[in-house]
């Protein structure tokens, strides 16, 4: 899949025909075989069906083929008109297919509950004037992870009794439980998984999915807490109904963790080949019937491999979880820190471990072609979180760094360098003040290009670039709306804000099928999303979807054969059916709905007139005296700040390493004592002021020396160790330096098994040389000072060197094809692979079947068929494959017999292996 322009792809075409096959069967449902009417496009008047916001633009669509103005009325309640006016003729719309008028109706801005808009003979559904939905929307769209929740039983008194269930696979008969998952590839353990979140419609735990859905439920808070005007409080405990809610936490820290505390124990353990690393899901022998309730599934769970993706997911949200606890819970940041360290460092060792595009029986594969994004994503949440030098230096030495994410997409599941970006554009590090505005000034470039896309269209979805609907298009646009939300906080430009409610306003059933994609929002709220669980239209005994659910929304590649059958020919926001089967388009997910909730909380916040913001920081503290100075601690004392406008909130004293700034003490008053410091050392300090618009200033610094010590001490312990530039024989370590009394004269590599010293240097960095290759191998570090004495060792660091290369197979590609199979019908994946040295810039597979099997339908490429001959063409985003790369494609197909597979490919023209 193209990593620029196909964010979800074909992810979850894991279901594809053999489970669709084996769901159908289980619930007595057949699946179609023959095209139906497309969905019913409903009134040609398409408005916001839930409600517009008091303040913000208020724009319909007309559907109209007149050249010429229409008039419009609206009208209230009572059927007495309020306002009227003329249509705005915008002509032929690509994306709908649509001839539109925009209706502006702005100027009526009187709260109110069921407004109707007429236009050309048509009138729209009711819908209301209020800032009162989209503040309950906050919290309905965070419920979604609390219905989602696994190892937990879901409680009536949180959901209501429709939805209440028995907790899901904790081993309770019939579950074989998540309480110890073995490997699926045997490594000799299980794992203890339970809780975290089931992924979206199945019952799979995904750790890639899950990270970037964890990492914006924190976020949401994280930035109240650096965005002057932002209300913290509206995610504060008791806030949202879980079981958490009145144990002194922000209630969306605690869901949160339900989901971080799952990641954790996803971890390989000390002592275990791959200790550190993570793996990359867990979920069910074969696909789960449908519809299955949690606590019912009897199959076998099972864990897949490790790998780089997943474990650097588990890096960066608990490392920004550990930043976010470390006041509420010090135990658990503790514990959420050091295993984000251990995860990273394990990734740093195992840059490619790559999950595989055909690890797709019982769950979604999540292959991922490159990690360069997700190791700047948790380099930039452990800066953030540590101030340590060595992410320092992974952070401005990565191609991303200051909005390099931005710049060719925004974010998702696939391409998470923008959550790091956004990280470091919020939270004060010590990073350069010019290359956080440059970070920040990406972001507002990308909004101005989604917005400009946005507006150039009849139904304003901020979506990516290209004519194309992609899986969780939904997902997409809220992303890129939030993206909006970030250019508001950091310009204060009205458009932005403008462009975050027309999203809203798209979902709520201004598109062209007067459909809200929301459930239980709007008169045509989707229900039927695809979900073992809120299943009713598969079993009448089960609930509907629960309000705040989002649907994925359109895909024009129509990648199930529900969506097949009814929308063949369909224009890409007209891609979408509300059918439980309907998976490509009507699935749920956890990351479509934390992009949902972020979003819909940003839109709360900013409901109604926007308050008088405080852009004035406080005045400079006065440059600190240290008295009191003894070997481990020293008071300083400044003069106060002032703050006419918010008032000064306090003032935090900071301790300046280099670059990396710590605080060491917070105070409301101008006089603050350090402690735990070292004998006979300098430090440098400088002091805060914050005001209550989380403004802030910092005085001049101040150098103190700590009393010496009559005892010459050993050094510190060394930092963690870091491996890069592996090779087969080779591989550079570097840690944070150790500091001692007297100074510090070396370091000593050891092994970590026998205590053997491998080498020595001068310097917090060694390169090794001489390594077995395709060996794993476990080193530390100590340090020695100017008397000879040694520091405790480091923490230890596992790498593998490369295995010794060997020299490829014939031929100038590689073809690799499975099917399943199931009556007359079959699925198959194929995966190409350029084995040649010159990449390709278009490619055509050719092969030829066995028996009288048919391509019906396909994804990701166009196919063509003569008798048995198949042809098959690259689709526009991946046709370039580089030399060693690979591309994934995959299409349904009948069959009668033997569902033999090819045993002969072309590439271009060229037999491949």
């Amino acid at each position: 899949m193209s990593r620029n322009t196909h964010p979800r792809g074909p992810r979850r075409a894991r279901v594809a025909a053999v489970a669709v096959a084996a769901a159908l069967a289980v619930c007595g449902v057949v699946a179609p075989q023959a095209a139906f009417a497309a969905p019913d496009p409903g009134s040609q008047v398409k408005v916001n069906q839930v409600a517009y916001v008091p303040g913000v633009a208020k724009v319909a669509t007309l559907v109209s083929t007149s050249t010429s103005p229409v008039a419009w009325t609206l009208r209230n309640a009572a059927g007495t008109t309020v306002a009227s006016g003329q249509s705005t003729v915008r002509g032929a719309d690509a994306l709908s297919g649509d001839s539109t008028h925009l209706i502006d109706f702005s100027a009526f801005d009187t709260p109110g509950a069921g407004y109707v808009l007429s236009a050309g003979g048509a009138s729209s559904l009711p819908f209301d004037i209020s800032a009162d939905p989209v503040k309950k929307l906050r919290y309905d769209a965070l419920a979604f992870f609390y219905h989602q929740r696994s190892g937990i039983a879901i409680e009536s008194q949180y959901v209501g009794g429709t939805y209440a269930r028995a907790a899901g696979h904790l081993g309770v008969a019939p579950n074989q439980g998540d309480t110890s998952v073995p490997c699926r590839q045997s490594c000799g353990y299980s794992l203890d998984v339970r809780g975290g979140w089931y992924d979206a419609g199945d019952q799979g735990k995904y750790v890639v999915n899950g990270g970037i859905a964890t990492w914006q439920l924190q976020n949401a808070y994280e930035r109240t807490l650096h965005v002057a005007g932002a209300d913290a409080t509206a995610l504060a405990d008791g806030t949202m109904a879980i079981p958490e809610r009145a144990n002194g936490a922000p209630d969306v820290l605690d869901e949160a963790r339900w989901e971080v505390e799952f990641l954790l124990r996803m971890q390989v353990p000390a002592g275990r080949t791959d200790a550190g690393m993570v793996h990359h899901k867990i979920h069910d022998e074969n696909w789960t019937a449908l519809p299955t309730i949690p606590a019912r599934d009897s199959q076998r769970r099972l864990l897949s491999p490790v790998s780089t993706a997943a474990t650097l997911n588990m890096a960066a949200v608990a490392a920004q979880a550990s930043r976010l606890w470390k006041t509420i819970d010090p135990t658990f940041s503790a514990k959420a820190l050091a295993a984000a360290q251990t995860a990273y460092a394990a990734a740093k060792a195992n840059p490619n471990r790559l999950a595989s595009s055909t690890d797709g029986t019982g769950g979604g594969a999540y292959s991922d072609s490159s990690v360069t994004d997700e190791f700047y994503w948790a380099a930039a949440e452990l800066y953030a979180t540590t101030g340590s030098d060595t992410y320092r230096a992974d952070v401005t030495g990565s191609s991303l760094y200051k909005g390099g994410s931005f710049a060719q997409r925004g974010y998702d599941w696939g391409w998470t360098g923008g959550l790091g970006d956004t990280t470091l554009a919020l939270v004060p590090t010590g990073l350069p003040a010019a290359d956080v505005a440059a970070t920040r000034a990406a972001i507002v470039s990308f909004a101005d290009a989604a917005l400009a896309r946005a507006n150039a269209q009849a139904y304003p979805a901020p979506n990516n670039a290209g004519s194309v609907y992609y899986w969780g298009s939904n997902g997409q646009v809220a992303n890129n709306a939030n993206a909006l939300a970030l250019a508001y906080d950091f310009t204060g430009q009205a458009k932005y804000r403008t462009g975050v409610y027309a999203a809203l306003d798209y979902f709520q059933g201004r598109n062209p099928l007067n459909q809200s994609y929301i459930a239980g929002y709007g008169e045509r709220a989707v229900q039927n999303v695809h979900h073992r669980f809120w299943a009713h239209q598969a079993d009448a005994s089960l609930p509907i979807a629960p309000p705040g659910s989002f649907s994925g929304g359109p895909n024009s590649e129509l990648q199930d054969p529900i969506a097949a059958a009814q929308l063949g020919g369909c224009a890409a926001q007209k891609c979408f059916v509300d059918h439980i089967e309907a998976y490509s388009v009507n699935e749920v997910a956890i990351n479509w709905n934390s992009a949902l909730a972020w979003l819909a909380s940003w839109a709360a916040e900013h409901a109604g007139s926007t308050p008088a913001v405080d852009t004035t920081p406080p005045t400079v503290p006065g440059t600190p005296t240290a008295n009191a100075v003894t070997d481990t601690s020293v008071t300083l004392t400044w003069t106060a700040s002032s703050d006419p406008e918010s008032g000064i909130a306090g003032y935090d004293v900071i301790r300046v390493a280099g670059d990396a700034l710590q605080v060491v003490a917070s105070t409301t008053t101008t006089s603050a004592t350090v402690t735990g410091l070292t004998p006979s050392t300098s430090y440098t300090f400088v002091v805060r002021a914050r005001n209550n618009a989380r403004l802030s200033s910092d005085s001049s610094p101040v150098t103190v020396r700590t009393t010496g010590s009559t005892t010459d001490l050993p050094p510190s312990t060394p930092g963690l160790p870091v491996a890069s530039a592996i090779t087969q024989t080779g591989a550079t370590l570097t840690w944070p330096a150790s500091t001692d009394d007297k100074g510090v004269t070396g370091y000593d590599v050891l092994r970590a098994q026998d205590g053997t010293v491998v080498a020595t240097s001068s310097t917090p960095s060694v390169t090794l040389t001489g390594l077995a290759p395709g060996t794993d191998h476990v080193l530390t570090v100590r340090a020695k000072d100017t008397a000879g004495q040694l520091s405790a060792l480091s923490p230890s660091v596992t790498f593998r060197t490369l295995p010794e290369v060997t020299t490829p197979p014939p031929g100038a590609c590689r073809v690799s094809y499975t099917a399943n199979s199931w009556g007359t019908g079959f699925t198959a994946s194929i995966t190409v692979t350029n084995t040649s040295t010159s990449p390709w810039s278009s490619w055509q597979l050719g092969f030829t079947f066995p028996g009288d099997q048919k391509v019906t339908q396909g994804w990701s490429a166009t196919y063509s068929q003569s008798g048995s001959t198949v042809s098959v063409t690259n689709a526009p985003w991946n046709g370039s494959v580089p030399a060693g790369g690979s591309t994934s494609i995959g299409f349904n197909g009948s069959y009668s017999g033997t569902n033999t597979a090819p045993t002969a490919f072309t590439v271009n023209g060229t037999p491949c292996t």
